[in-house]
């Protein structure tokens, strides 16, 4: 299994940038997948969630309607779309992927598989 961010980078606040995740090793489309980020000295919070169908999607209200998940499974990728950014979403973004789908959790440690990161940095 690999899932592979990529798309960070240094923004100015009210930017825009567009994270993606390649997926392969496992059957992609029946997996729910979802965005998570983690801040230095913060714990990982869900950002974002998408079910296998790629209609029924989650979000954490502070990136609610900035934020859009989409994914095309007959490439097996899985994308972050980050409008007018903040400061505040400056983080580590991990994609990471649930084999079964069963709903979207929030909570990290209902998923098994997690890629290695991309850095976004907001500056004011």
């Amino acid at each position: 299994v690999q899932l592979q961010a990529s798309g960070g980078g240094l923004v100015q606040a009210g930017g825009s940038l567009r994270l993606s995740c390649a997926a392969s090793g496992f059957t992609f489309s029946m997996s729910v997948m979802a965005w998570f980020r983690q801040a230095p000295g913060k714990e990982r919070e869900f950002v974002a969630g998408i079910r296998r169908d790629g209609r029924s999607t989650a979000y954490d209200d502070s990136v609610k309607g900035r934020f859009t998940i989409s994914r095309d499974n007959a490439k097996n990728t899985v994308d972050l779309q980050m409008n007018s950014l903040k400061p505040e979403d400056t983080a580590v973004y991990y994609c990471a992927r649930r084999p079964t789908d069963r709903g979207i959790y929030r909570e990290d440690v209902n998923y098994g598989y997690w890629g290695q990161g991309t850095q976004v940095t907001v500056s004011s």
